[in-house]
């Protein structure tokens, strides 16, 4: 009996796991895969960030604003990624801009396009696993 509840649970979990990650990866991540890569690169418009405000849960992230230094579009309320870990209202960091839909990158660079990618390739990879899985169950139907 304990072997088919664990067979059922690993049955769900590729059923209902797989699709689930690979929707939370791909939503999540792809779209700023592209715009992680550009800061890495030291590419997007360069300005300030301007702290206002800092929201904690398991990570902290503090919000503001960015200010292109030159041509290019403010934007207000975003985030900061890979930004310094003691900030406080009203202090700036230099940042770029490279169209991330949250935030803007820390001109000082850091890890988060790492995460992004990482987050991309698992989501990917639970997609292919679940079509794989789906395809086999298929395949396995339509020879009983």
């Amino acid at each position: 009996m304990a072997n088919g509840t664990a067979g059922w649970g690993m049955k769900f979990l590729l059923w209902a796991g797989l699709p689930f990650f690979a929707l939370l990866g791909l939503a999540l991540a792809v779209p700023d895969v592209a715009s992680a890569w550009q800061a890495r690169s030291g590419d997007g418009t360069a300005g300030t960030f301007i702290a206002r405000y800092e929201t904690c849960g398991r990570n902290c992230t503090w919000h503001g604003d960015f200010v292109p230094d030159g041509d290019g579009t403010p934007r207000n309320d975003v985030i900061v990624y890979d930004g310094p870990d003691e900030l406080t209202p009203g202090a700036t960091v230099a940042a770029r801009d490279t169209g991330a839909r949250r935030g803007v990158f820390a001109a000082q660079g850091g890890s988060t396009w790492l995460l992004f990618t990482g987050l991309a390739v698992a989501g990917a990879l639970a997609a292919i696993g679940w079509v794989v899985l789906l395809t086999r169950a298929i395949v396995k139907r339509s020879r009983s």
